[in-house]
């Protein structure tokens, strides 16, 4: 191979950008998608920890640009028996990462007759995310939350990623999705260290109500509908989905307060 040569007015000097496009060798341009390709995106996810593990939750909306695509997406799935993840981001590449990872986990387990530990489950995701930059340059970010309990170390355990596939463990809650500000602050406010599951559940209630009204890409609870948040537990008897019903007591339970409060929402 010839390195190129330059005249003296034309030298790119040290800028590897304008080598490439004196030389030709630029490579291809990645244009984003177009304003008539619509993506769904799905939005606010949580994860706290509490005494028993982990309550994790998702709201039920999913949008596309302004448009409420879907009302009753669900976010919060269990990856195998111990550990959960809760997707955020471009939705349909975000459910087919969770059903391959969902695969990985369990031909895993067949082939070496034991589970991966919960740092080997959430080091693979972290590698599936990274795999996904590609697409993420091109506006189909993937970025989930995923938790656990740790049978070795019996605890429960909650970790967030970034769109280049880090891995940021978090000591004692993670948020996700356009309304992660909102959620996040109400949690910051209201958590505390070794609460009981039942709490820290009408915690992730509250934070998603609040978020819902604050954020036009996170869905509130939907009584008319009768369409509520997905939440999970997640313990040493393994991932358990809250009941709907319990979730809509909940609900109702804290706008019975707000009512007594006169409305207002905190």
């Amino acid at each position: 191979m010839t390195l190129p040569l330059f005249e003296s007015e034309g030298d790119p000097g040290p800028d590897f950008a304008a080598l490439l496009r004196s030389s030709g060798s630029m490579p291809p341009r990645i244009d984003l998608p177009s304003s008539d390709m619509v993506i769904t995106h799905a939005t606010t996810v949580v994860a706290i920890r509490c005494r028993q593990g982990v309550v994790m939750a998702g709201d039920r909306r999913a949008t596309a640009g302004h448009l409420i695509s879907h009302r009753t997406i669900e976010k919060v799935f269990a990856a195998d028996r111990y550990s959960g993840v809760a997707i955020a981001g471009a939705a349909g590449p975000a459910m087919e990462m969770v059903r391959l990872f969902q695969l990985q986990l369990e031909h895993y387990e067949k082939v070496e007759g034991k589970a991966l530990s919960l740092d080997g489950k959430a080091n693979q995701l972290g590698i599936m995310i990274r795999n996904n930059l590609p697409a993420a340059l091109q506006g189909f970010a993937v970025v989930p939350l995923f938790a656990g309990f740790d049978t070795t170390r019996g605890v429960g355990r909650l970790f967030q990623y970034d769109v280049t596939g880090g891995r940021y463990e978090e000591r004692e809650y993670a948020v996700g999705g356009s309304g992660s500000l909102h959620a996040g602050t109400v949690i910051k406010l209201g958590y505390r260290s070794e609460a009981e599951a039942g709490e820290m559940i009408d915690l992730a209630v509250s934070a998603l109500f609040n978020t819902a009204e604050e954020d036009a890409a996170t869905g509130g609870p939907d009584l008319v509908r009768g369409i509520y948040p997905i939440v999970a537990l997640i313990d040493e008897n393994g991932f358990e989905r809250v009941p709907d019903t319990d979730v809509e007591a909940r609900f109702r339970n804290l706008l019975a307060g707000l009512e007594v409060r006169g409305g207002d929402v905190r």
